[in-house]
């Protein structure tokens, strides 16, 4: 199903209080029988906004600051078993979840002839999802119209045609957005995908671990075709994970490489793209698509001839790291049998809508991406993913009503005032800065002049005309929000540039930042403790929402972010000598992130060139936060509170955003695939940056997290 998606290239914070688990109110359909919810771990802000309780002095802050902040809340909370990480943006997301269910349950519970045509969609939505009893008794009758299209679709050109049709996964597809080198228009971009595995590496892991992954893999599959009824599942599961195999070895990209924006933008006319096809038949998948009388593709992941190669300057090592992309995938796909293509595609189907088909398809769902990938326990409470559910229907119909009941107008008008401080901060540090010329300045300034904030929710929030949702139909609700969303995408072809649009909920706990719009979207959910509290002390709010403000103001200025200018453009704007002198400062991150090695007695580590974005943001997120901290002082001395000083505040609250701890496995698999550091290198990783943080902790050469004030990296 599409969901609401961020453009290409967006980078969102991607950040992954305590709440009760709630009652079923009466009216609404009975969930299944389960064991009591494990209550969630709590969290004090104190009363400025850190509580000094969960400072462990036992541990020197200049050795590991993260521990020194958060470690003793860490002890004391140990991971709840629905999640596989567990900190204060979970608390903070429980509390949105609790938040919008108390909402629904306000209309499930009201007299059904009473509500409203929208406040009907959001019950039956929000039930359908709930009645697992109904879910099960229906079994596979609900997607048996979907599977006898895929079986019925006999020929290739039959296959592609559905792959083009919503709520249809394909291995190769595209979507609409915001053309990145002239975002007054859209286009379509595509791209290949097609595995399973949440990355190319997992079926390239030879290690035992890896081993027994791909195994699990290869029974889920089997599984699944089992369900659906195959004569030889284990032999279907064999041929399907083949597939995925050599996509892996053949088509897909190493993950930091298709971060490179200048690599992935190839602009591409119908007849070029359909002379990249192949024998592939392109042209009834682009119809079905609505794709059909666009006159510009960009092609995500078409390798770059030798020529391009060197004036991109990629060296061997990248370029090893280049698979054959969509015209390789394509070519294959012309190749292998299409009963083989039916059964992904059949797998696609039902792995991807497990969760509203027959309890058994979802737990068997859960237990390999939940409990094997990631190591959580238990699956996340049903009234939980129902709400997520209608969001992911109807989020912004759900969304209308959580701003009005929990969005005050004081807390826009707060961010407002710190978005103007942060904007000051960041042209005073352009100016400063000394290894950016004149003449680069001048562009970087035009850029911060044309940022476009957005917060808490947009004035239009979407209303879904159109969009039917039946009683006790979870699947077709789905697919119909899938076509909704999908059409709702096609029309803006031709169009002008809809700059209301967001690409997060009002309800969400994130923020993102846009390079094709040069905008920055901060959702009502985020200005919540710990990020910003009205009553909190200055130095928390700086520390904290101020610095999520700046982390996606340096995005704008990050590696990639930084070849967007002002209007929004994919375009050189830096002198030679200055991208060389920024790309040094970058290449220090990479190598200082790349030696922080959680795993496996220090050998397996974080990717700091996949995470040097986000490392950007932190690093430089930080350090504006703090000049504006300072310029809200007026040149005023900040007052010592609870034997703390304003700047030790300061830093406490940015430890305290990333107070988190996760599961083995799912740390293994965000170092793989997670284009942020794990949350203690994104707390130790940015503090050892700055001078300040050294004087008000009074680190030294002697504490683990020291580095020479010229091996200190000082962007913004």
């Amino acid at each position: 199903m599409i969901r609401t998606m961020l453009a290409a290239g967006a980078s969102a914070l991607a950040l992954t209080l305590s709440v009760p688990a709630l009652a079923q109110d009466a009216g609404a359909a009975a969930p299944a029988a389960k064991a009591e919810e494990t209550p969630l771990p709590t969290m004090s802000f104190g009363e400025w906004g850190f509580d000094p309780a969960y400072l462990d002095n036992t541990i020197d802050p200049g050795d590991d600051f993260f521990a020194y902040a958060n470690e003793k809340w860490l002890e004391a909370n140990p991971l709840p078993p629905e999640f596989s990480r567990f900190g204060a943006f979970n608390l903070l997301r429980e509390k949105s979840t609790s938040d919008v269910k108390t909402l629904v349950d306000e209309l499930v519970a009201k007299d059904p002839a009473s509500l409203s045509a929208d406040e009907k969609r959001i019950v039956d939505a929000y039930n359908a999802f709930l009645d697992t009893a109904a879910i099960d008794a229906a079994g596979l009758a609900p997607a048996k119209p979907y599977l006898d299209r895929i079986e019925n679709a006999a020929t290739l050109a039959e296959l592609a045609t559905l792959w083009g049709t919503p709520g249809y996964s394909s291995p190769v597809g595209g979507f609409v957005t915001v053309d990145a080198k002239e975002p007054t228009r859209y286009s379509v971009y595509v791209a290949s995908g097609g595995l399973g595995l949440p990355d190319r590496d997992y079926y390239l892991d030879e290690t035992e671990k890896g081993r027994e992954i791909q195994a699990k893999y290869r029974e889920y599959l089997a599984f699944l075709f089992q369900q659906a009824g195959y004569t030889d599942p284990a032999g279907t599961a064999q041929q399907v994970y083949a597939l995925e195999d050599t996509i892996a070895r053949n088509v897909a990209w190493d993950r930091a490489t298709r971060r490179n924006r200048d690599l992935t933008y190839n602009a591409v006319t119908p007849a070029e793209l359909g002379e990249l096809a192949g024998e592939f038949p392109l042209a009834p998948m682009l119809q079905a698509s609505g794709f059909g009388e666009t006159d510009r593709f960009v092609v995500y992941d078409l390798p770059p001839t030798d020529q391009e190669a060197a004036a991109l300057g990629l060296t061997e090592d990248t370029l090893a790291k280049i698979g054959g992309g969509t015209p390789a995938m394509l070519a294959m796909l012309a190749a292998t049998p299409v009963e083989v293509l039916q059964a992904w595609t059949v797998k696609e189907f039902l792995s991807g809508n497990a969760a509203v088909l027959p309890s058994a398809i979802d737990e068997a769902n859960f237990a390999f991406y939940g409990k094997t990938l990631t190591g959580t326990p238990e699956q996340r409470a049903r009234w939980k993913r129902a709400t997520a559910e209608t969001e992911n229907l109807l989020g912004e119909l759900v969304g209308a009503s959580y701003v009005e009941r929990y969005f005050p107008p004081e807390n826009k008008a707060a961010m407002e005032d710190l978005v103007v401080n942060l904007r000051k901060a960041l042209a005073i540090s352009i100016e400063e800065n000394d290894w950016m010329s004149a003449e680069t300045k001048k562009e970087a300034v035009a850029k911060l002049e044309s940022f476009d904030p957005k917060i808490g929710y947009r004035d239009n929030l979407e209303t879904y005309p159109g969009l039917a949702i039946g009683a006790g139909a979870p699947l077709a609700n789905r697919m119909a929000a899938a076509e909704w969303q999908w059409n709702d995408m096609v029309s803006k072809l031709g169009g002008p540039i809809d700059r209301t649009e967001w690409g997060m909920l009002p309800q969400t706990v994130n923020a993102y930042y846009n390079p094709t719009k040069n905008e920055i979207v901060f959702p009502a959910a985020i200005l919540q403790p710990p990020f910003y509290n009205v009553s909190a002390d200055p130095a928390v709010n700086y520390g904290g929402i101020g610095a999520v403000i700046g982390h996606e103001m340096g995005h704008g200025f990050d590696d990639q972010g930084s070849k967007s200018d002002g209007t929004g453009m994919l375009r050189n704007w830096w002198t030679e000598a200055d991208r060389a002198a920024f790309d040094k400062l970058g290449n220090a991150l990479v190598e200082q992130y790349g030696a922080f090695c959680p795993l496996d007695d220090g050998t397996t580590c974080v990717n700091g060139r996949l995470t040097l974005g986000e490392n950007i943001g932190d690093v430089g997120g930080l350090s504006l936060a703090y000049r504006a901290y300072k310029l809200s002082l007026n040149g005023k001395e900040a007052p010592v509170i609870d034997g703390l000083t304003g700047d030790q505040r300061f830093f406490l609250a940015w430890a305290q955003v990333w107070r988190s701890q996760q599961r083995e496995d799912a740390a293994r698999q965000r170092l793989r695939t997670d284009p942020h550091s794990p949350e203690q290198y994104r707390t130790n990783g940015a503090v050892r940056q700055m001078d300040a943080w050294y004087e008000a902790f009074n680190v030294t050469p002697d504490d683990a997290l020291y580095l020479p004030p010229e091996e200190r990296v000082h962007i913004w």
